[in-house]
């Protein structure tokens, strides 16, 4: 049997493709899949390098409606300086089993982390919710202000990040995308009275205990790939209502939640709902009687959804 190489999708072409994709519905849409049974997703693989070098993360997925699987490969290489950290999606026909796209998934992720959080916002926080704090003023950061800045009538967003103080260029990059922007002195000032706090940074330990806010609040989070990484505090968890994006595959890898569970006795059946069944309208919203907390890690099917919009809109010649 004959074979045919597959589409390969450079980083500055899945950019561009990507600003053709409706990416907040590409992953709701996802989710109600998988609430139906037409999409699978196993837990992410873990694997070691030989001698501490590092590791690498696989992120399988299928979409049967789509007639596609793949997964989605990301490294952690160690190096004198720093670490190396890229990812790359492979998406799979399940008619023929012949490869499609190979993607560099670097778009990919920022674009489906933030829009899984959007998604979040959408079927979580209040309606009536006019206070934004986004926490972080990286591209994933702003990524999430993209998504979220049309879910409500936000009257404050405020970003804070402590190289944002400093940084007129990347406020203005903020201002440009909201007027309604405000850059904040502090972590304080900026949840300061907020309905929903995003919190979009790359530190491994506790940024914000939910508990501390004014008034009970939806925290959002998506922390790092560094084990056992949280942006709240383990010991947090069983004083709010708890949700994320997929109950069967997030609490064991979710550092906030293993070490919840370690130490503290907190169990995953405390999680209220997940994406699937908050898309789908099978499980309950919260009440706001206390914290709300939304954890995401990241799946397979988010980025085989977007590869394969990626793959459909080169077959159309776009």
């Amino acid at each position: 049997m004959s074979s045919t190489p597959p589409l390969i999708i450079q980083h500055a072409e899945a950019r561009r493709l990507l600003q053709q994709v409706d990416v907040h519905q590409a992953m709701r849409r996802m989710f109600l899949d998988l609430a139906a049974g037409e999409a699978l997703q196993p837990a992410q693989q873990l694997v070691e390098f030989p001698h501490a070098a590092g590791d690498f993360i696989n992120y399988l997925g299928v979409l049967a409606k789509e007639h596609v699987y793949g997964v989605k490969t990301s490294p952690y290489i160690k190096t004198p300086d720093d670490a190396l950290v890229t990812a790359w999606t492979l998406l799979m026909s399940m008619d023929s089993g012949q490869p499609l796209l190979l993607c560099d998934a670097g778009e990919l992720t920022t674009a489906r982390t933030a829009a899984t959080t959007a998604v979040a916002v959408e079927v979580l926080a209040p309606e009536q919710a006019r206070t934004l704090a986004v926490i972080g003023s990286g591209p994933v950061a702003r990524a999430h202000l993209h998504y979220v800045k049309g879910l409500r009538d936000w009257q404050r967003i405020a970003v804070f990040s402590p190289a944002l103080v400093a940084d007129a260029e990347t406020q203005a990059q903020l201002r440009a995308q909201d007027p309604r922007v405000e850059i904040a002195s502090s972590l304080e000032t900026a949840v300061n009275d907020a309905d929903v706090v995003m919190l979009c940074t790359s530190s491994a330990g506790p940024v914000l205990d939910p508990r501390s806010l004014a008034r009970p609040a939806l925290v959002t989070s998506i922390s790092t790939n560094a084990p056992r990484a949280h942006e709240v505090p383990p010991e947090a968890l069983g004083e709010m209502d708890v949700y994320c994006d997929y109950r069967a595959t997030t609490p064991g890898s979710a550092g906030e939640m293993v070490l919840a569970a370690e130490r503290h006795g907190w169990s995953r059946e405390a999680i209220r709902g997940d994406l699937p069944g908050l898309v789908s309208g099978s499980a309950p919203r919260p009440d706001y009687r206390r914290p709300v907390f939304f954890r995401s890690i990241g799946l397979g099917l988010e980025d085989m959804a977007l590869a394969n919009a990626l793959y459909q809109l080169l077959r159309q010649g776009q």
